[in-house]
């Protein structure tokens, strides 16, 4: 069998990087390179079914080999992108074997440096194998750690036919870091009833709750003018943005300030010029009614600046993203219930806890298949820091495999 760590080390070695900007799907080519080889390999493995599909999911079915009828058909799903926030090319995995506690400084940038006390759950890893990147570009465990454990539970499970289970749906999705990884999947063709995304931190975690999540587009007019002669007629856009981004709280209401159950208003992005300039903003809160006292907040914010800008005008946008699973999956507590009892009998103690963030999982739970969100021992995600616990990995592959068993015992 290929270990969890052999499949990883070679997954994040590939470049699949979305693209916010992108009009396509998937937003970059690149991301099917690693969903076409995922497809290979799950066919090697003896599944007939698994291909890639026109926007880059991949699909695939492990038949049932039980003798009971109407198991619930299970969905494990993993995105294959990494975040457009830092580089994903050439990434050089290392593998720092029995660590000892001890600093772990990346030799290609050495002022990244891994340290207990500064990256959450890292003391909780002496003596295990931690693979980070090199120091220049992000790792790749968000999300591959959980591509990595579902191939190595899937090949587990065909060479190991005297455990039983119903059918097995694995969904690999591009774009998830963009927002875009439900956008185009086929649920129908899928054909489950109940899913996990593998896409979670510590070992033994459980997220059965996100942020619901909107953005925020205001495009400002302002009044251009040659600046030679712009006396009591320039209106400029530019400022009317920094004004409005001024005016944000400083101690509140931003990630930085925010924990635990706090939403927030978060500026991602300002483009243009004098005459227009676009702010880019995600709201985010774990509840809706949070959502809309958030952006009527910042809409107040923006009508207050205005004022004083009488020629200048303003449009404010509010996109949908995602909202909290939670609403759903209370409606389905074996979801729950059977993932916690896999946890248990595989010797963890399981932590159900919320998550300030989203998942596909998040959509995929409104869209008609509810779907929490599974350890995958990813950390520091995002970042140069990046890291993952080789034996966290493969207690999640544990994880899957008992998970399918519980789901065909019950």
């Amino acid at each position: 069998m290929t270990s969890v760590l052999d499949r990883f080390l070679r997954y994040v070695q590939i470049d699949t990087q979305s693209d916010p900007n992108s009009a396509s799907f998937p937003s970059t080519a690149k991301q099917r390179n690693l969903s076409e080889l995922l497809a290979k390999e799950l066919q090697s493995l003896g599944i007939a079914d698994a291909h890639v599909d026109e926007h880059g999911y991949v699909y695939a079915t492990i038949p049932s080999n039980s003798d009971k009828k109407d198991i619930p058909v299970i969905c494990f799903c993993s995105h294959v992108d990494t975040s457009p926030d830092v580089s994903g090319a050439n990434v050089k995995p290392i593998v720092h074997r029995n660590w000892d506690g001890s600093d772990i400084v990346l030799p290609d940038d050495p002022a990244q440096v891994l340290r207990i006390g500064e990256l959450h759950d890292l003391d909780q890893q002496i003596g295990n194998d931690i693979v980070t990147a090199s120091g220049t570009t992000l790792l790749g465990a968000d999300n591959k750690a959980g591509v990595a454990e579902i191939m190595a539970a899937a090949e587990y499970l065909l060479t190991h036919p005297e455990i039983k289970h119903g059918d097995i749906k694995i969904l690999f999705t591009p774009d998830e870091e963009v927002g875009r990884g439900t956008e185009k999947v086929d649920l129908v063709k899928l054909g489950a009833d109940f899913g996990y995304t593998v896409d979670g931190e510590a070992i033994g975690t459980l997220e059965d709750e996100t942020f619901s999540a909107d953005g925020v587009k205001i495009t400002i007019h302002g009044v251009s003018t040659h600046p030679g002669y712009a006396i009591g007629k320039l209106e400029n856009a530019l400022k009317i943005a920094g004004e409005i981004l001024a005016a944000l709280p400083k101690d509140s209401l931003s990630p930085e300030t925010t924990e635990d159950k706090e939403g927030f208003i978060h500026p991602v992005q300002m483009e243009g010029i004098q005459e227009k300039v676009v702010l880019s903003f995600i709201i985010r809160d774990f509840t809706e009614a949070g959502l809309h006292e958030k952006e009527a907040f910042l809409k107040g914010i923006m009508t207050d600046v205005l004022k004083r800008y009488p020629h200048s005008s303003a449009e404010f946008k509010v996109n949908e993203q995602y909202r909290n699973m939670k609403e759903v999956l209370d409606r389905h507590p074996e979801v729950i219930g059977n993932a916690l009892t896999a946890m248990k009998l595989v010797g963890l103690n399981p932590i159900q806890r919320s998550i300030r963030g989203g998942t596909d999982g998040s959509r995929l739970s409104f869209m008609g298949l509810p779907c929490p969100n599974i350890f995958a021992g990813e950390h520091a995600f995002h970042s140069k820091l990046e890291w993952v616990s080789v034996q966290d990995m493969e207690k999640a592959v544990e994880v899957i495999v008992k998970l399918t068993q519980v789901w065909e015992e019950k």
